[in-house]
């Protein structure tokens, strides 16, 4: 009987913990396993307020004037739409356009480029870019120690009111983690929800990118993680060779980490140096405007060929992938609480 009860008892306590997780952080059922190691960093509520307060904080730079948010608005998926390139403090110009930061849990490297390897040190990257936060952690972790509200927030988080730069770097990924998009029209209708389809030209938009777009994005993420050449012409004052900056090796050259394709239409301008200013140009470059090299992705050396209405059928499909649900969610926004 004792021992019925006392795994009774378990139960209760795996069951109660499996709620509070689904809470926090949940997985989609069409997607796969997280790579983010949740075990070396659980989530719990106050480490992710705490996450969320430094993500929205200018404190975490230099001057006091920049946050992750500035680059990274909540309304637009978490990426800029008014600059091409990212901009720092003193309205420094930096070399790459913003990223929008979604489904990150799913993301075995972060950056253009693939420099970083692990969420919990992405923060570290913008904090110590001279062209963007231009701080350095240890000068963050004294701001953060001096402030009273931090304080409070690390002993909420960690049992510890003495600020460190782990900790400092783990609150923050445990906000991002949080921000999974997948509820968007294509999600509904995946999932085949009662009253949610594509419409005539959705549909014909989905059997396009199936043939001409899928292999390197992928469902459900709409990215495969890796780095191609997409055929850009190289940029004659940024000179950026891409993912060879990191492993210095030329088979590397003007490769970039490919993006998600959720949220598009939010998340302009495109590419990593934002050229492009509209779908449009991104499908005319993609059907017209492909840049040979020796690197270029194997997928782009057939020829894609689109009509007009083809083109349009295309865009409407992914417009289909805009999550609005995700978009205003307030627990993501700076006033939730």
């Amino acid at each position: 009987m004792k021992k019925l009860i006392i795994i009774s008892f378990l139960v209760i306590c795996i069951a109660a913990f499996k709620s509070i997780n689904d809470e926090l952080f949940y997985i989609p059922k069409n997607f796969p396993k997280p790579v983010y190691d949740f075990a070396d960093n659980s989530l719990t509520k106050e480490k992710i307020k705490l996450g969320k307060a430094l993500f929205y904080d200018p404190i975490l730079s230099k001057d006091n004037t920049i946050s992750c948010s500035s680059c990274h608005l909540s309304n637009t998926a978490f990426t800029h739409t008014d600059h091409d390139l990212s901009h720092g403090i003193q309205n420094r110009i930096g070399t790459r356009n913003a990223p929008t930061l979604i489904n990150l849990a799913w993301n075995k490297s972060f950056m253009w480029d693939g420099g970083i390897h692990h969420l919990d040190m992405q923060a570290l990257a913008p904090i110590t870019n001279p062209d963007e936060m231009d701080e350095t952690i240890e000068n963050v972790v004294a701001k953060l120690q001096q402030n009273k509200k931090y304080r409070k927030l690390f002993y909420d988080a960690f049992n510890d009111s003495i600020v460190t730069g782990e900790h400092t770097l783990k609150s923050i990924s445990q906000f991002l983690v949080t921000l999974v998009s997948a509820d968007s029209k294509y999600d509904k209708v995946m999932r085949k929800e009662q009253g949610i389809s594509f419409t005539e030209h959705e549909q014909k938009g989905y059997e396009l990118f199936k043939t001409n777009c899928s292999s390197c994005h992928k469902e459900p993420l709409f990215t495969n993680n890796e780095f191609e050449n997409n055929g850009l012409q190289p940029d004659s004052t940024l000179h950026d060779g891409g993912r060879m900056r990191i492993t210095k090796n030329v088979a590397d050259s003007l490769k970039f980490k490919v993006p998600t394709l959720r949220n598009i239409e939010l998340t302009y301008p495109y590419m990593h140096d934002g050229r492009f200013k509209n779908l449009q140009m991104v499908l005319f470059h993609y059907t017209e405007d492909i840049h040979p090299s020796p690197t270029l992705s194997n997928q782009l050396k057939t020829k894609i060929t689109l009509g007009e209405k083809e083109k349009g059928y295309l865009i409407d499909f992914l417009k289909t992938l805009t999550d609005e649900d995700f978009i205003q969610n307030k627990k993501h926004q700076f006033d939730a609480y």
